[in-house]
């Protein structure tokens, strides 16, 4: 089966607790305590939010939403695709989340629903989190599907461990490609999705922040693809997010690529003439305030449905 690497339906939740997360911080560099109050904050989140969900909509993208509930203690949870992942072999995959108050973000009645819906097989390997050495995988935050290609990219961090990332790969038929990649103060990057970005024909990549003794297997791997490689330096990852875009498909198979306002604002003339040969649209989306304080872009917003 080939398989398609775009979808037209993404999963997002609507916040209701949004805010600066005190248990990811340590290993999260892009994230900001604010300078509001957490009401204002929640406000201004869900703003946001709405708009984005609205301005897919009006490019055909199919948006499932669920609202996170009312009394909820996930600062998270406008982040889903961290702890699920759905596939085109008719697979659910649930992941193991690194801190404790993340692992909260999973619901089995979305997972439920999704399931009744489109059939899915689970499969949970949140139980890994557990015991005295975790395994941590953080979905599509942690990895970056080739989906055509049938590889599977991912930089380790506390969040991305290795060993797990190969069982899935296996669990999935994917080819495995792992390496380190450096975050703005030398540390592990905490997500592959803040700098790489795999679409139909192109892959947007920050390869500067691979170390250099991984990058060239990284970059052969690329090339093997046949897909055009658009680079980003590292001002741009590490300072306006723009690793984290998604391509995604709307209603009439137009390809669009998603991702934030100031992501948008930092690429150069160039990278944009590359991106619009490769997408019928460029979706830039105001998102200051999750990026700010949430450490996460317009990527970590959207959980792809593929059936």
């Amino acid at each position: 089966m080939i398989n398609n690497q775009t979808t037209s339906t993404v999963l997002m939740i609507r916040p209701s607790n949004f805010g600066f997360n005190p248990e990811t911080a340590a290993s999260n560099s892009f994230q900001n305590e604010p300078k509001q109050n957490s009401e204002d904050v929640q406000a201004i989140a869900k703003k946001e939010f709405d708009n984005y969900v609205n301005a897919l909509t009006d490019l055909g993208v199919d948006v499932i939403v669920f609202d996170d509930f009312k009394e909820s203690s996930t600062p998270d949870s406008i982040f889903p695709n961290n702890w699920i992942s759905t596939h085109q072999n008719g697979s659910l995959i649930v992941y193991p989340m690194f801190v404790p108050n993340r692992r909260k973000e999973r619901r089995m009645d979305i997972i439920d629903s999704l399931r009744q819906k489109y059939n899915y097989k689970i499969t949970d390997f949140s139980p890994y989190e557990l015991g005295g050495t975790p395994q941590i995988l953080e979905g599509t935050g942690s990895m970056i599907f080739d989906h055509s290609n049938k590889v599977v990219y991912a930089a380790t961090s506390p969040r991305t461990n290795p060993v797990l990332l190969t069982t899935i790969a296996k669990h999935i038929e994917y080819t495995p490609v792992i390496f380190e990649a450096m975050g703005k103060s030398n540390e592990l990057i905490y997500h592959t999705n803040v700098m790489m970005c795999v679409g139909d024909t192109f892959i947007s990549i920050g390869l500067d922040t691979i170390i250099p003794e991984h990058r060239e297997a990284v970059l052969n791997q690329i090339k093997t693809s046949g897909k055009e490689i658009i680079a980003l330096t590292n001002d741009q990852v590490y300072n306006h997010f723009a690793g984290n875009m998604l391509q995604v498909k709307n209603k009439l198979n137009e390809s669009i690529l998603v991702m934030s306002e100031q992501a948008y604002n930092s690429l150069t003339e160039e990278q944009l003439a590359a991106f619009k040969k490769h997408n019928n649209h460029l979706l830039a989306v105001s998102i200051q305030t999750i990026e700010y304080i949430g450490g996460g872009s317009a990527r970590c917003m959207l959980a792809e449905i593929f059936y």
